[in-house]
This record gives C-alpha cells, sequence and structure tokens, in this order.
C-alpha cells in the first residue's frame, strides 16, 4: 500500500482528499502546514504529497525546497487558478506537478496515480530479477533502464523520475525533435494543453544536472519554435 501526505490548512480539503485517496486503497497521514509535513516525512514512509502553496507559516514552496534537500518523493502542489507565478516557482524548485482548485477528484486521483508509478518504476528501483536490462549511451551519457541509473562521463548522476524520463525518452531518440507537447504526453501521460511551462523547467533541470554548461547545452538542443532533441554524439 502506499502512503501519501495530504497538507493542506483547509481542513476540509484534506478531508474530501483522505475521502478519495483511501477509497482507491492509499494510506492517508494529514497535515495542516509546512512543518507538520516535514514531520511527517521523518516520521512516516511517504511514498508522494499533496501539498497546498498558500499556508500559514512554511508555505507549499517553502516546504518543497525543504524537502528536495533530502527526499526524491514525488510532490503535486495545489494551486488557485490565480497562482500562476506559484505553479512555476513549486516547478522550478523540484514539486514534480500541479492540480488546479477547485479540483476533480478524478484529476487528483489519476496524477497520483501517475507519479507514483513514475516513482516506483523510474525512481532508482531495479526491475525483478529475469527481467531484461537495456542500456543507452550517447557521448558521455549512460543510462541502464534496467538498474536505473544514470552516469555522465562515469560519474552518476541523481534525476527525479520525471527527469529521468525525459532523458531516457530523448536518448532513445538520438537526433529526433519531440514538441513539448510529445515529450508532456510521453511522459506525464496526461493531454499537453499549456504544458511549455512544465516542460521547460524541467529540462532546464535536467541540463543542470547532465550539462557541463547548461546556459550552451551539448546534448540536449532547442529546435527554435519545434522542440527539443538529444544531439547525436
Amino acid at each position: 500500500m502506499y502512503n501519501i501526505l495530504v497538507c493542506d490548512d483547509d481542513r476540509d480539503i484534506v478531508s474530501a482528499l483522505e475521502i478519495y485517496l483511501t477509497s482507491e486503497g492509499y494510506g492517508v497521514f494529514r497535515a495542516y502546514d509546512g512543518l507538520e509535513a516535514l514531520d511527517a516525512v521523518k516520521e512516516h514512509e511517504i511514498h508522494l504529497i499533496l501539498m497546498d502553496v498558500m499556508m500559514p507559516g512554511l508555505d507549499g514552496i517553502r516546504t518543497t525546497a525543504r524537502l528536495r534537500e533530502t527526499t526524491n518523493i514525488p510532490i503535486i502542489l495545489l494551486t488557485a487558478k490565480s497562482e500562476d507565478t506559484d505553479k512555476i516557482l513549486g516547478l522550478n524548485i523540484g514539486a514534480d506537478d500541479y492540480v488546479t482548485k477547485p479540483f476533480n477528484p478524478v484529476e487528483v486521483l489519476a496524477r497520483v496515480k501517475s507519479q507514483l508509478r513514475r516513482y516506483t518504476t523510474l525512481g532508482g528501483r531495479s526491475r525483478p530479477a529475469g527481467e531484461d536490462s537495456a542500456v543507452f549511451t550517447n557521448g558521455g551519457i549512460t543510462i541502464d533502464d534496467g538498474a536505473k541509473t544514470v552516469t555522465v562521463d562515469g560519474e552518476k548522476v541523481a534525476l527525479t523520475p520525471i527527469e529521468y524520463n525525459i532523458l531516457l525518452l530523448l536518448l532513445k531518440h538520438p537526433g529526433r525533435v519531440f514538441s513539448t507537447g510529445q515529450i508532456y504526453e510521453r511522459v506525464w501521460n496526461d493531454p499537453s494543453l499549456g504544458s511549455e511551462n512544465t516542460v521547460a523547467v524541467h529540462i532546464r533541470h535536467l541540463r543542470e544536472k547532465i550539462e557541463i554548461q547548461p546556459a550552451d547545452p551539448r546534448y540536449i538542443k532547442v529546435v527554435w519554435g519545434l522542440g527539443y532533441k538529444m544531439e547525436k554524439m
């Protein structure tokens, strides 16, 4: 069973999300501010966090930044429609996705399942014994998709599940241009409406981890007006 931490200062929202999640078989822990969320992650095995952005005290943005210092647990932010700046800021500091309030419970559950699937299959856990592994290499980058490891010039690089999946997609098809919409649909498994900023933020984080000069990337190139590609080496 997966454990989900729901953090929101609105207790009614926490209760509603708990009902939806427990009905799907998830364990739920509650928190009503950022400090409680940090304590819950220390005390319990948490597999995913649903967290409000606007909370008194330690808000969702700063809590996400604190969490990213120690863990790659998927974080889905709960934001109001007027909080577009906070959405981008949240993605910049390590959030994996966001859901806009008022939210549709079906959408929340779909995003939770999608992030958990990524976390458990792409977050560093090995495949069961006996499954074939695949190794993909381009220049100094190597992905061992069996062991779920990434090395750059022989050094291991820690990626979030989304960063890993973006890199794997591009590395499997060197030279091929993928639009932001195609990347979003393949990695997030959701329709790509309004996906440009989300993809760009994760590409930027990925470049910071695999490129010597992220501002002048060697591997992940932008093709203006079209999308991104992995340069053939």
